[in-house]
């Protein structure tokens, strides 16, 4: 069977869905299949009021990737919020540079925690090749000032993004931009002095000793953990590790895909389309 057929059945099977449930799962082989063809069909998905079957099309878009990414673009223009917020997690998993303004946006302004948090880890990994050498750098310099920004957020988990984004960015820029690996470090040891979480202490100490290996670091900065430090850091692993084996998938504080069970058992019982 050709991609075009198939990607017509698995289409035709959407459409065709007469239940939250079989909705998911048609949406789920669609995006499983991983074929540019269905790309329009998938966004069309994030418009819908059912989260399964809008965070499986997400997933389908991050699979198929730079093609999805104009599409996705054009989507953030409309007027339906829903839409544009699964939008917004779709880009901050494909990480193409032609999403970094989206990306930035949402980090700083937008009200949903979960669409924060997606937009936090995404502007770590953007793909900064795709862009000119010096406009790369002029725009990891606005994602870290953004990113350092957000670790005020009163929200644990964007924080907590925020913190790997930061990670990240620092490990893309440890050879061209000492000074920004500098201000990132400086910015996780303050955090790892005065956040009151423990959790987001733990995951600053982790990042700490990720960028020790990029070996730029005064002595002052390679800074073993503590014993309390590794305490947290294996209290969370073990629960990261737990949850991982209740679910597929190992899905962080947050993420919608948390509730996918308990909104199919809701808009069931509402008989939502």
């Amino acid at each position: 069977m050709s991609n075009a057929v198939l990607a017509q059945t698995l289409i035709r099977a959407v459409d065709e869905a007469d239940s939250a449930t079989r909705l998911v799962q048609a949406v789920q082989q669609l995006a499983n299949a991983r074929l540019v063809e269905t790309v329009p069909t998938l966004i069309a998905t994030l418009r819908y009021n059912n989260p399964g079957a809008a965070v499986a099309a997400v997933d389908g878009l991050i699979a198929i990737g730079k093609p999805a990414v104009q599409p996705l673009l054009d989507l953030l223009d409309g007027h339906n919020y829903t839409a544009r917020a699964w939008a917004i997690r779709a880009m901050a998993g494909i990480g193409d540079a032609r999403g970094l303004e989206v990306l930035l946006d949402a980090a700083q302004h937008d009200f949903a925690l979960s669409v924060r948090r997606a937009a936090a880890r995404g502007l770590g990994t953007v793909h900064w090749e795709e862009l000119e050498v010096e406009q790369a750098k002029a725009a990891q310099v606005k994602a870290c000032h953004v990113l350092i920004g957000l670790g005020q957020d009163p929200e644990w988990v964007v924080r907590y993004a925020a913190i790997a984004g930061l990670q990240s960015l620092a490990q893309a820029t440890a050879d061209t931009q000492p000074a920004l690996v500098s201000t990132i470090l400086t910015h996780l040891q303050y955090l790892a002095d005065t956040d009151p979480d423990a959790g987001i202490r733990t995951r600053v100490a982790y990042a700490q000793q990720i960028l020790h290996s990029l070996g730029n670091l005064s002595s002052d900065e390679q800074r073993p953990l503590s014993a309390v430090e590794m305490d947290w850091r294996l209290i969370l692993e073990k629960l990261y590790y737990r949850k991982s084996q209740e679910r597929s998938l190992m899905l962080p504080e947050g993420d919608p895909r948390r509730y996918q069970e308990l909104a199919l058992a809701l808009m069931e019982a509402v008989k939502l389309p």
